[in-house]
């Protein structure tokens, strides 16, 4: 992808109050750290940099403390998700049968890449692995909604249906 596609921040007062109110409940508690994270993100949906540096703060600990633990850990995520989260499987069945192909085509109808989400907010793009169903491969996931058998040339129907 040419650009990055970003979306600013837009936590609202409530959320940050909810943060903060997370944070003093396992302020005095030790590894409150990943607990804090975990409540964070539920309230946020992401950790963007402005809820990593409030959750420093307020544990008293370094910034790159929270982002390395952020970074590190699958489960947490510093963009924000979609309404429509897509998923292409890349496990081996998929990958052998084109899902490299379906992820690539997705990447250029969406204009994002892997990990990011569309400025509108209505699709975001991860790569899994095996999610199961091996013998629909190549198989994508939006939200709950599992596609296989695919080809490249889905790839605008499965959007349109969302659009």
């Amino acid at each position: 992808m040419s650009k990055k596609a970003t979306i600013p921040f837009k936590g609202t007062p409530e959320q940050e109050a909810k943060l903060r109110e997370i944070i003093a409940a396992h302020k005095d508690m030790q590894g409150a750290l990943i607990p804090v994270l975990h409540e964070a993100q539920g309230v946020y949906g992401y950790l963007p940099i402005e809820v990593q540096t409030i959750i420093a703060e307020g544990l008293g600990i370094p910034l790159a403390e929270v982002y390395g633990v952020v970074t590190f850990y699958a489960q947490f995520s510093l963009n924000p998700k979609g309404q429509y989260e897509i998923g292409v499987c890349l496990g081996t069945a998929c990958y052998v049968k084109g899902s490299g192909d379906i992820l690539e085509k997705f990447k250029q109808l969406l204009g994002i890449d892997v990990g990011e989400c569309t400025p509108d907010g209505k699709f975001s793009l991860t790569a899994t692995r095996c999610v199961g169903a091996c013998g629909l491969a190549p198989v994508v996931t939006v939200n709950e909604d599992v596609y296989g058998r695919l080809t490249v040339d889905d790839v605008q129907g499965i959007l349109d249906k969302y659009m």
